[in-house]
């Protein structure tokens, strides 16, 4: 399969948006199945099992590849009596296949790992949502996963019949947007520190957002790191590329203390390890400014913030006026915070951002 086959290539963020508009279920016959292309462990399955929970929408799941007979797809034959009265021969569907009403999402994942029977049996559900005796119900939609078609994986080709039953997109990684699903995951801070300083490494053979997050979710009981070096660097060598264990080492022996977590900023008692912190973020270790890492901070607090149920607390309004009047950082950053944190539905939020001292500091910057 072509570059050009696979669709646009997008966001995890921009999915989203376009399920939002394709998957609508007031007007569910409108929508068409959605392959999801990526390499391994980007993140798809997740991605599409996390959007479906975020909707409150229910989410079924099958792997097509583990599909060894027909039978495993169409159903096993019943028989039953028709209006007239007489035999005839049916299908009970599967216990993957939807029985509610829905909303809901019906994951094909790794798609072209099937074998060409299988293939060519799905073409009928991908095209008329049924088959042989059995319907999806009117509020599912269908979504597949699969990994490029190239020399690095084995799959099976689907052909241009079996493409048009489908709208395809590319999953790409974005920094942005795997830190922010990171942050609501609740991935290790320290891990997702290490990701947004080598994001280079994110994408590998055995080092992938998934590997990583496995690794994240292995160290975390682990409250220092530096003090465990042998423990910590023996389980990222079970799980990460080669040329990912320097960056890492590197990041745990003189990086790790540049860290800063949204929490970080939100919750310290005292504001002067905020404004330490800041410096050593914006240092790193060369001379250069590191802009980029303060603006991802800003975006990861940001998104902190926009939880669902959280609890804005007057340690965290006193921080959030201390870092307004940070001279470290540029005014441009802190006008942007200003302007997404008054974005945010938090009643205590909304507060501070029409309280005087507030609005005095963003009228002072303009």
């Amino acid at each position: 399969m072509s570059e050009s086959s696979q669709g646009s290539s997008v966001s995890s963020v921009e999915l989203q948006k376009l399920m939002d508009h394709l998957f609508n279920p007031e007007d569910p016959t409108r929508a068409m199945p959605l392959c999801l292309w990526g390499h391994h462990g980007i993140g798809k399955t997740e991605m599409i099992k996390g959007y479906a929970k975020s909707k409150g929408w229910q989410f079924k799941y099958v792997a097509p590849a583990q599909l060894e007979e027909m039978g495993d797809l169409h159903g096993l034959p019943t028989i039953e009596k028709n209006e007239l009265g007489k035999s005839k021969t049916c299908f009970a569907s599967p216990d993957w296949v939807p029985e509610t009403e829905g909303p809901g999402i019906l994951l094909l994942d790794d798609l072209n790992r099937a074998d060409d029977r299988i293939l060519r049996g799905l073409m009928q559900l991908l095209q008329n949502r049924e088959l042989f005796s059995w319907k999806l119900p009117a509020k599912w939609f269908m979504v597949a996963t699969a990994n490029p078609d190239n020399s690095e994986y084995s799959v099976t080709t689907m052909d241009d019949a079996m493409q048009t039953r489908m709208m395809h997109f590319t999953l790409d990684f974005d920094l942005k947007s795997w830190s922010y699903w990171a942050d609501k995951a609740g991935v290790d801070s320290r891990g997702i520190g290490f990701v947004n300083s080598y994001p280079e490494i994110a994408v590998g053979k055995k080092t992938t957002p998934r590997t990583l997050v496995g690794l994240f979710k292995q160290l975390a009981p682990i409250s220092d790191w530096k003090a465990n070096l042998k423990l910590v660097m023996s389980i990222a060598e079970s799980l990460l590329d080669e040329n990912t264990l320097a960056p890492f080492l590197n990041y745990i022996k003189s990086e790790l203390e540049h860290f800063m977590g949204p929490d970080d900023l939100l919750s310290a008692e005292d504001f002067s390890t905020v404004r330490k912190k800041i410096g050593l973020l914006l240092s790193g270790n060369g001379n250069a400014q590191r802009l980029d890492r303060l603006s991802l901070l800003l975006d990861r607090t940001i998104n902190y913030l926009s939880t669902k149920g959280f609890r804005f607390s007057e340690l965290n309004r006193r921080n959030i006026l201390s870092f307004m009047e940070e001279d470290s950082v540029p005014e441009d950053l802190r006008n942007r915070f200003r302007l997404e944190l008054a974005k945010i539905q938090n009643l205590e939020i909304r507060k501070l951002v029409t309280s005087p001292t507030f609005t005095d500091q963003l009228l002072a910057s303009l």
